[in-house]
């Protein structure tokens, strides 16, 4: 984990300007969403966009991982034009494996925090997932042209969906099943038990929404983001082009995931399937396109200006985004865990006036996570102004 801090807030903004901002803009949307969504005031009073989909289907909820694995596809892609000049591929995929094993470091041990219960530990998670796909891409990254890019991607998602069809597998309780998607009876859920059993997502026990086989075709959604990034770096091409090949590709991406569900396996954030990728992409794809337009490729300079006055507010989210997405983590297991004078916890009593207004209890839920996005921005904000940078 490495701090920049440079002089002033002033400098801090200097620093933001020489990126591209829509890139930061959508990464801030992304961390601003997720940090929505994991801290209602009730668990139990959702409005269904703001939860992940049961099972099968998808809901805005289910966007936003993806999203971050699609951006951070991009980031890599700028990371390594930057390098290019200063370093050899060796050199750049030992930083990229250091920075990924840093990665699933952390992750590890916010799952640990604050018991530290290591025989039951989940191992599985957001940030473990975020940094092997990190270790794995890199070498795909450093070494693939573009084409080669494209049918790692495509065999990935060929290879699960032959895995989960044609691979017969016991389920928890030994009955065998071929090509079953039901929770815990597919070949990732047994090939989680078989190598993290214990260690599983306390709420399923038998499978985990992250585990080892949904790599494969979330490797393919990062490799997505590789190639957005190519396409942005592309020379001699207009922005507005570029601009409209993120809208034409998220429209055949969707187009290609309503397919797969239904004549392959269907939409599914849990399996990450095939079908989730191309939704996912697509959308992050048409979502980061309209970013793209108006913050870096509108031929409008007042335009441009005005849109990045107004999503300022997620360039900062944006600027340390896998950082307060830790914090977040931190802060949301103390507010469980800190109790009051009368037994409370410090959530409960927190959200005690907001559960007492005479509103639907899912509003009452939704303004109270409303509240802690607020706090992560100005946590954010204070960090943006001071030039602190936190890179894991």
């Amino acid at each position: 984990m490495t701090t920049r801090v440079p002089p002033s807030g002033r400098d801090a903004g200097a620093a933001a300007a020489g990126r591209l901002v829509s890139l930061d803009a959508f990464r801030g949307f992304t961390i601003a969403a997720m940090l929505l969504v994991n801290n209602p005031g009730d668990w139990s009073a959702l409005f269904a966009p703001l939860a992940h989909a049961a099972w099968h289907g998808w809901t805005f909820t289910d966007w936003i991982f993806p999203f971050f694995v699609f951006s951070s596809g991009i980031s890599m892609s700028f990371s390594l034009a930057r390098r290019a000049q200063a370093a050899d591929r060796p050199a750049m995929l030992r930083h990229l494996w250091r920075r990924g094993v840093l990665i699933i470091g952390v992750g590890l041990l916010l799952n640990l925090f604050p018991f530290f219960q290591f025989e039951t530990v989940r191992i599985p998670g957001v940030l473990q997932r975020l940094g092997l796909l990190t270790v794995l891409a890199a070498p795909i990254a450093l070494w693939c042209g573009w084409r080669a890019q494209l049918v790692w991607a495509v065999a990935l998602m060929g290879l699960y969906t032959a895995l989960q069809t044609l691979v017969p597998v016991p389920d928890a309780a030994g009955v065998w099943h071929r090509g079953s998607l039901a929770p815990g009876e597919d070949v990732g859920a047994w090939l989680d038990r078989q190598l993290l059993g214990g260690h599983l997502w306390a709420h399923s026990k038998t499978w985990d929404p992250e585990g080892l086989l949904g790599t494969l075709p979330a490797l393919a959604g990062q490799i997505a983001g590789l190639l957005a990034g190519r396409w942005l770096a592309l020379r001699g091409r207009d922005p507005a082009e570029k601009a409209m090949g993120f809208m034409v590709v998220g429209l055949a991406c969707l187009w290609a995931a309503q397919v797969l569900d239904a004549w392959s396996l269907p939409i599914n954030k849990s399996l990450w399937t095939p079908a989730f990728v191309l939704m996912s992409t697509g959308w992050g794809s048409l979502v980061f396109g309209v970013f793209y337009w108006l913050l870096d490729a509108s031929p409008l300079p007042r335009l441009r200006a005005a849109m990045a006055r107004r999503a300022q507010p997620l360039v900062v989210f944006g600027m340390n985004a896998l950082f307060l997405f830790t914090l977040s983590g931190v802060l949301a297991r103390l507010l469980g865990l800190v109790k009051m004078a009368d037994g409370r916890t410090l959530k409960a009593w927190l959200f005690a006036p907001l559960a007492a207004l005479p509103v639907d209890p899912r509003l009452a839920s939704l303004l109270f996570a409303v509240g802690f996005v607020a706090v992560m921005y100005l946590i954010a904000w204070l960090m943006f102004r001071r030039g602190w940078f936190v890179k894991l």
